[in-house]
């Protein structure tokens, strides 16, 4: 493969968007990704265990196990950054991959894709599914300003805080927040949701994005009170909110 630095002697780091659950590759990510990723045989990756899957899932023309692949880790420091980019420094291109959807986005990837820039390797982004995004385009709520705030606290006390800071936020920069949660923890983000917010503020949850179970719905919080809350539980969400 030819990536955009090859005249430079160097690989290039091709950010490589992971599916968000267990379907075929071909329903959510481009021919030109999936082709990009079949002819990678470095990897930089959050976990191993969900990027061998995932790498399976391709159709590598190579056995998985050929491959060469390194963990990012949580902070990785500058001489560990160095030895994962260093194939890409030698010629080699280098696939960096997250968990699920986009390399870089809510993900330790980041840093790899700083440390690549600082090396002067070309930084190749390729299209596929973000949940982040999937979720603000479906929810109906502001597009043009907007925030992503990963996980709020676990706590109850410290979540409720969170939420009642993000709303008068919301409604002072006319501003779409958004923020996630553990699946397990679903039902309980939401249950916060409705009973802290105010009735008036619109709040989509956008559930299991790209697989046969997915659902979007956005609707005032009085409305949400109505709901069958446990019919989240246990299914990986967004949480969006924008207050009037």
């Amino acid at each position: 493969m030819s990536g955009p630095s090859r005249a430079f002697g160097k690989g290039t780091l091709y950010l490589v968007p992971n599916l968000l659950g267990a379907v075929p590759p071909e329903r959510v990510l481009p021919a030109r990704t999936i082709e990009v990723a079949r002819g990678l045989a470095h990897w930089i990756v959050e976990t191993a265990k969900p990027a061998r899957a995932f790498l399976k899932s391709l159709g590598l023309p190579r056995p998985v196990a050929e491959c060469w692949m390194r963990e990012v880790g949580e902070a990785p420091d500058a001489a560990q950054l160095a030895e994962l980019l260093a194939p890409a420094r030698e010629g080699h291109d280098v696939g960096l991959l997250s968990d699920a959807g986009c390399p870089g986005v809510a993900d330790p990837g980041a840093s790899v894709v700083a440390a690549a820039h600082a090396a002067k390797l070309a930084v190749v982004p390729l299209v596929g599914p973000s949940s982040l995004l999937l979720a603000l385009m479906a929810s109906g709520l502001e597009g043009q300003r907007f925030a992503f705030h990963g996980y709020l606290p676990a706590d109850e006390a410290g979540r409720v805080a969170a939420l009642r800071r993000l709303e008068a936020d919301s409604r002072a920069q006319r501003a779409t927040q958004l923020f996630i949660e553990t699946p397990y923890r679903s039902v309980a983000m939401l249950a916060s949701c409705v009973a802290t917010l105010a009735p008036s503020t619109r709040l989509c949850v956008a559930a299991d994005l790209t697989l046969p179970a997915e659902s979007v719905r956005t609707q005032p919080v009085r409305a949400w009170r109505g709901a069958d809350l446990g019919a989240y539980a246990k299914r990986p969400a967004i949480f969006l909110l924008q207050a009037e």
